[in-house]
């Protein structure tokens, strides 16, 4: 388990002036990650880390290049898989640069090219982009990279595995090899490792969880649920539930009718993928931060760069194509040491899916049996006779949801 440490953030090699900033802006504490990635990111060394959403990465390469770039000429670039990221990444930036007088500048699709040209003539320091946007600038001759002195590869995993390798490897190929790069992954795939042995200079590996590991604090829970019968589970669930709810859909047109259905069940509901507009993406996203949403409807893409504080519950409607977006997913509870809890529900026939996904995190899913939620409709497939587990987890794994004996009894013939 990551616990926060009691050191402060003196002692790291930051800058007196950036350390005034933190404690003007309560930051006190620095998570694991920035006490592991900040000293050796000041040194000028290139850093891989792992670390799951939730942990403070953002800052462990903000703090670092706001220090570097203050004191020698350049650019820094960071690239980001979507644009809620990549706009979160900048607000992170503006609150420690602006004293410094450095100047950000947000490339991302869907947003006015004319404004961001004319945030490129003030001669920015720090670049947030999207791979595709910053691609559409070099074309246009509005951006050279040949002064770049840093780079982050953002939740690098993601982008890969939204097809972003191709520009990723072009934009690389515009930046000068003399330079300091730091990529950020929750996981480390083969792709990723072959992009660091080809661009990156002997980097320190800096890792606060196993590659593939799940959110710290996190409970999880599953119902196995015919497909007809899941919005009657939901509508149940979201009558326990007071606090802010982000539920995960697999498609964009599923989202769109949970969304209504969700709204006729008399809460208020918002939702975020690739067919809307940045505009309506930003009034979703900014709604369920104010609470006007309890529940936030997402798909995976979407949904990538959600940096929420407090979300109580993350619903896996449908369970993830790809294993590893379970990882992403319920990284948006839990966060910063707090605990969260990831309801999923498994339809009769995805027992593999759920099989993948207990042997990636290496925790097995209890099959929930509460009786003030289940009903004979949805239940009869899930809570007849037991399994064996997938994967037998250690007790201390266990101990935050239930108890092993509890939960083999649980399991039911849906994995026979």
């Amino acid at each position: 388990m990551i616990n926060q440490p009691t050191q402060s953030f003196y002692g790291l090699g930051i800058a007196p002036k950036i350390l005034d900033i933190l404690e003007h802006i309560k930051f006190k504490v620095p998570t694991p990650i920035q006490l592991k990635a900040i000293p050796p990111a000041l040194e000028g060394k290139d850093i891989i880390g792992i670390a799951q959403t939730g942990t403070g990465k953002t800052h462990s390469f903000v703090i670092p290049m706001i220090q570097i770039l203050a004191q020698k000429k350049g650019i820094g670039l960071v690239l980001a898989p979507t644009r809620e990221l990549a706009i979160q990444i900048d607000e992170a930036f503006q609150e420690i640069a602006r004293p410094f007088g450095i100047r950000t500048a947000c490339l991302i699709g869907g947003a006015s090219m004319h404004e961001q040209v004319r945030a490129l003539h003030n001669k920015p320091r720090v670049i947030i982009a999207t791979p595709g946007r910053l691609i559409d600038h070099m074309t246009h001759w509005n951006i050279l990279l040949d002064d770049a002195v840093m780079l982050v590869l953002d939740e690098a995993d993601r982008m890969l595995d939204m097809g972003f390798t191709p520009q990723v490897e072009k934009i690389l190929r515009f930046l000068p090899k003399e330079r300091q790069t730091m990529l950020f992954s929750a996981t480390i795939p083969k792709e990723i490792m072959q992009i660091a042995s080809r661009h990156m200079r002997l980097p320190v590996n800096v890792e606060v969880a196993p590659s593939g590991t799940a959110a710290e604090k996190v409970t999880h829970e599953l119902f196995v649920v015919k497909k007809d019968f899941k919005l009657q589970l939901l509508a149940k669930l979201l009558q326990q539930y007071r606090g802010p709810v982000l539920l995960f859909s697999r498609t964009k047109h599923n989202a769109r009718k949970i969304t209504r259905s969700i709204r006729d069940m008399k809460h208020s509901a918002a939702e975020i993928h690739s067919d809307r507009s940045l505009a309506q993406r930003r009034e979703a996203l900014g709604g369920f931060k104010t609470g006007k949403y309890k529940v936030l409807v997402a798909t995976d893409i979407a949904a990538r760069g959600i940096d929420v504080t407090g979300i109580e519950l993350v619903i896996n409607y449908d369970l993830p194509d790809d294993t590893e977006n379970y990882v992403h997913r319920i990284g948006r509870t839990g966060r910063a040491g707090n605990k969260g809890h990831a309801i999923s529900f498994a339809t009769p026939d995805q027992r593999g899916n759920v099989r993948d996904i207990e042997k990636l995190i290496k925790i097995s899913l209890p099959i929930s049996k509460r009786p003030d939620i289940l009903q004979e409709q949805f239940s009869q497939s899930s809570q007849q006779s037991s399994y064996k587990p997938s994967y037998q987890s250690s007790n201390r794994r266990q101990k935050n949801s239930y108890s092993h004996k509890r939960h083999t009894q649980q399991r039911s013939k849906f994995y026979r």
